[in-house]
């Protein structure tokens, strides 16, 4: 028989002994071993992802699996590995006995009966229960603590210049007076890299104690406010990204937002000033002044800026104008470099090539107006992703699921009604009837989540028509692209171009049978 092994840790598990994922899967197959079940290493599943989400990859596959009859038992360690929703479980169990695949757990046994089922509800419900009151609990605690003029703890309450104890920071004088000869060397006219070379020279050591001092690290110093005494949190705010390289990390929000810090909440006397706002607020003049005159700002354009990624040591590459004489003027050549060649970026340097910008510019711009001039090419190959099966499906099947599951309750409901006039004790009816409407509760909240992703999914489909009109027009005006029009195709075309060295490949939103644009080695 075969076997199928599911296991997950989310962020509050993992440092909680014998629940690690390399211990659950040893567990797991020994146990698939003790009772003679065959487990290939494709049919193991493992993610950091929350109990609470449904909608997990991992466990996606594991059910497709289920679906496909691919498996004759699926294995795990405990109930709340497989969900921590009661409402999940019973979804998960019911296409478990529909496709006649057993279920086992290696700490526990797995009754099917309705008693079983109506025990693993009310377990699930209780740790569901749990989880959000530990969350109340933290969440309730920060604020009270930020009221009393403490910082949450963490990472970010160190800073340099300060030691950091009881939630709240402390002078140190050592590092207090390197901090504020960042601010008074500004204040000279020393650069951003000026000040970044002279900390090397010293031998001052760096916030971590080793390592390097970089650019971005005197720049963050720069622009604290708690410098000068005003302390803030709750500034930065976790969001969706626009992709996920990580398809199994546990929460979808892994991007940050960084908002301006006076949108945060200020804690009072949690910092005491160094430098004075006077001196602060100069400093932010300084840095607004150098942005603008910044040689960046000036008239030399780098089509590709912001599109190119080393494949090395994945850091951007830069444009670099390098002019005759000395001296800028119509001769000055452009070139493409990677940010990891440059000593005030890292001490070990990057090995990658770099580019003249007119002949890898043209390079990259050629293979696009070859996609973009063959419509046909390109519609094809989105008519065979769209006819491919997709996340869509399993939301759609899903919700079918919640409906019939929804059905089941209301004839629940009835039978309870037939109870009630039979004579049946009142208390019993109550309660049972609180159950029904609690888990109806969450299908229905459940229902609308599907609802919302399905509709969202039938929105990102490939409108065919509009791709067409798109190449259509593109190939009509192609010649008479402006630079800012062909910076408006790289973006719309989410370009991405990775050296290597003589090699240089190039992705794109538009989907083709090798996943990119093209792939082309330099001459």
């Amino acid at each position: 028989m075969k076997a199928a092994i599911y296991c997950r840790v989310s962020t509050e598990d993992q440092e909680r002994e014998g629940t690690s994922l390399q211990s659950q899967l040893e567990a797991c197959k020994k146990l698939a071993k003790d009772r003679g079940y065959e487990v290939s290493e494709g049919l193991i599943a493992m993610e950091t992802y929350s109990g609470l989400s449904f909608d997990r990859p991992k466990l996606n596959e594991v059910r497709q699996w289920v679906r496909d009859k691919a498996v004759d038992v699926v294995i795990a360690y405990t109930l709340d590995r497989l969900s921590r929703d009661p409402v999940h479980f019973i979804i998960l169990q019911e296409e478990l006995e529909r496709a006649d695949v057993a279920l086992i757990m290696v700490t526990e046994d797995v009754d099917s009966s309705d008693m079983g089922k109506l025990i693993a509800h009310i377990r699930g419900f209780a740790a569901k229960l749990e989880v959000e009151k530990i969350r109340e609990r933290t969440q309730r605690g920060i604020r009270e603590r930020v009221k009393a003029g403490k910082m949450p703890s963490g990472r970010r309450a160190r800073l340099y210049g300060y030691t950091y104890s009881d939630g709240v920071r402390h002078i140190n004088e050592t590092e207090t007076k390197h901090a504020r000869d960042i601010f008074r060397w500004l204040l000279e006219g020393e650069t951003l890299n000026g000040i970044t070379y002279r900390l090397r020279e010293l031998g001052i050591p760096t916030p971590s104690g080793d390592g390097y001092w970089l650019r971005s690290t005197i720049y963050r110093i720069l622009t604290n406010p708690a410098y000068m005494g005003k302390t803030y949190c709750y500034y930065q705010v976790h969001k969706e990204t626009a992709k996920h390289y990580k398809p199994t990390r546990k929460s979808r929000k892994s991007g940050i937002e960084i908002k301006p810090y006076s949108e945060g909440v200020l804690i009072e006397g949690a910092t005491p000033a160094i430098i004075t706002e006077i001196l602060f607020n100069q400093a932010q003049a300084i840095l607004k002044k150098n942005r603008e005159m910044s040689s960046r700002n000036g008239k030399v354009k780098y089509l590709l800026r912001g599109h190119i990624y080393c494949a090395r040591c994945n850091r951007k590459y830069w444009g670099y104008s390098r002019w005759a004489n000395g001296k800028p003027d119509k001769s000055n050549q452009r070139y493409y470099y990677c940010m990891g060649r440059r000593s005030i970026v890292t001490p070990i340097k990057c090995d990658n090539r770099g580019y003249q910008a007119d002949y890898l510019e043209g390079i990259i711009w050629e293979q696009v107006e070859k996609l973009l001039s063959n419509p046909e090419f390109v519609l094809s190959e989105l008519e065979r992703m769209k006819n491919e099966p997709n996340q869509k499906d399993f939301l759609e099947n899903e919700l079918t699921e919640v409906l019939r599951r929804l059905q089941e309750l209301d004839k629940e409901q009835e039978r309870l009604l037939q109870w009630a006039l039979k004579g049946f004790p009142e208390e019993t009816v109550i309660n049972e009837n609180e159950k029904i409407n609690r888990t109806r509760a969450d299908l229905k909240e459940r229902k609308a989540e599907l609802e919302k992703k399905i509709e969202d999914a039938k929105e990102n489909e490939v409108d065919l028509e509009g791709v067409e009109r798109f190449c259509e027009l593109a190939r009509e005006n192609l010649m008479n692209f402006t630079y800012e029009d062909k910076r408006l195709a790289l973006e719309a075309l989410q370009i991405r171009v990775a050296i290597n060295g003589d090699n240089i490949s190039v992705h794109g939103a538009i989907p083709v049978v090798t996943g990119d644009i093209v792939s082309t080695l330099a001459g």
